[in-house]
């Protein structure tokens, strides 16, 4: 997977709690686990007016001009700011799969459902937990400031204000060193690829007769 080190991104605010994953890729659209494809149908209910089904168009489907991301001051957001529990309800793969493919590369929260949080780490994606306070804070800016940005510092483990303010926040030593070096789960097991090679050539030489 890319790796994140330090993004410089378009902040969207999506000012919603508890966001369930089938609002953030409705169950029609799970039929493909190509991990590619889900950005147009993301937040699906929302972004359309008409109900959406999979193989349509998308280009040809009514745009629901109030939600956030069909605005233009939003578009080509790399981070998306919301509230508390996001990602909650079913543990589908396919929500981080969406965000991602729609060009989401953080997701700044009050809290996080744990199947998501730990699905967004192991597919590229910053799942960001700040206070209460500072995701008030960050709305305010966001919605008084056109092309609001802020620079997510994984390295440092910070988030930078266009205003200079920084808000520290903590991410797990293991899942920081992989996201910095773009290891998913295939990438964890392929640095022992000389290991697991010598392994094999080993038990082809010592029990021939299972190779057969």
């Amino acid at each position: 997977m890319e790796k994140f080190v330090r993004l410089d991104g378009l902040v969207a605010p999506l000012d919603r709690a508890n966001v369930d994953t089938d609002a953030i890729i409705p169950k029609q659209f799970l039929k493909s686990i190509k991990r590619s494809g889900f950005g147009p149908n993301l937040f699906d209910e929302w972004r359309y007016l008409d109900v959406g089904e999979p193989g349509q168009d998308v280009s040809q489907r009514p745009l629901n001009p109030d939600f956030v991301l069909n605005q233009e001051r939003y578009r080509g957001a790399q981070i998306l700011l919301t509230r508390k529990n996001f990602g909650c309800g079913s543990s589908r793969e396919h929500a981080p799969w969406a965000l991602l493919d729609f060009g989401f590369r953080a997701v700044i929260a009050e809290s996080f459902a744990d199947i998501f949080f730990n699905n967004c780490f192991k597919n590229g994606i910053l799942p960001i937990v700040l206070s209460a306070g500072e995701i008030d804070r960050l709305f305010w800016l966001v919605e008084a400031t056109p092309g609001c940005r802020l620079i997510v510092d994984l390295e440092r483990q910070r988030v930078i204000r266009t205003d200079g303010e920084t808000l520290p926040f903590v991410v797990d030593a293991f899942r920081r060193e992989c996201l910095l070096n773009g290891w998913d789960d295939i990438g964890l097991t392929l640095r022992h690829a000389d290991l697991i090679r010598a392994f094999e050539d080993r038990r082809r030489s010592e029990q021939p007769w299972l190779f057969a």
